[in-house]
């Protein structure tokens, strides 16, 4: 067998739901590749894999598209962590996690977390509209080893104005979330607070893109325990995803 045939098994399965046009891939680039990228909608699904810690976690992009609606209960089989995307200028989009995307995680774990997350902030809340800090690139800067060229300090960026109106607010999605764990027949009371599952993000300047990922990172640990206390292997076979084409970026689309 050849050996890019084999790599890793993932230690548990993250998946992003809904409709289409919400950013569920631009938020994923802009955490893995840390940029953004303006994409055409994706077909049938895709993944990264992301190497948190000791640990390896699948990242899952599925299609909003009606005609792959079918696919996205197999890609949430097993699923540890669900992240339920809306747009917060389109109602519609939040209105559509609840009659289309929700019944889809039945094929996830029973100790499955879920996260309400409102994408495009930076379009209606100055703050999410400021672009975060890109790094400095090494050696960029002269002088001896250990010391910085001295540079006048910037003056603070001044936020954009909203360039859309917001159609959902934080007080919606923590509704929603409440309505998921009913579905799911979890006691509120024993579950996750939905003040802390419920993000704003905009994938276009980074805002709490990272917050979200990590969290949900941190919190899908004792799932990852709990597996790897069985006797799993620790490699999957890619030959078994016959048909899967390889992108640059090192997912399956």
């Amino acid at each position: 067998m050849p050996e890019y045939a084999k790599m890793k098994k993932p230690d548990v399965k993250l998946v992003i739901l809904g409709d289409m046009n919400v950013g569920k891939t631009s938020l994923l680039h802009r955490y893995m590749e840390r940029k953004f990228k303006e994409t055409i909608s994706t077909v049938g699904g895709a993944f990264f894999l992301k190497q948190w810690g000791p640990y390896n976690i699948s990242i899952w992009d599925t299609a909003g598209r009606e005609q792959f609606h079918g696919l996205g209960s197999m890609y949430c089989r097993g699923a540890a962590a669900i992240i339920l995307t809306y747009d917060v200028t389109n109602w519609q989009s939040l209105v559509e996690l609840e009659d289309r995307f929700l019944s889809l995680t039945d094929t996830a774990n029973s100790d499955c977390i879920f996260a309400v997350v409102g994408n495009k902030a930076d379009l209606t809340d100055p703050e999410a509209g400021l672009k975060e800090e890109e790094e400095e690139e090494e050696g960029e800067e002269e002088g001896g080893e250990g010391e910085k060229a001295e540079r006048p300090a910037r003056p603070p960026p001044t936020p954009p104005s909203p360039v859309a109106r917001r159609k959902v607010h934080r007080e919606d999605a923590i509704a929603l979330y409440g309505r998921i764990l009913r579905y799911k027949m979890l006691d509120e009371r024993a579950s996750l607070p939905a003040e802390k599952m419920c993000f704003e993000t905009s994938a276009k300047t980074g805002y709490n893109v990272d917050l979200l990922f990590e969290t949900l990172f941190d919190m899908v640990l004792p799932s990852i325990l709990k597996k790897r206390s069985g006797n799993d292997s620790p490699t999957v076979d890619l030959e078994e995803c016959r048909g899967a084409k390889r992108t640059k970026a090192g997912c399956c689309s």
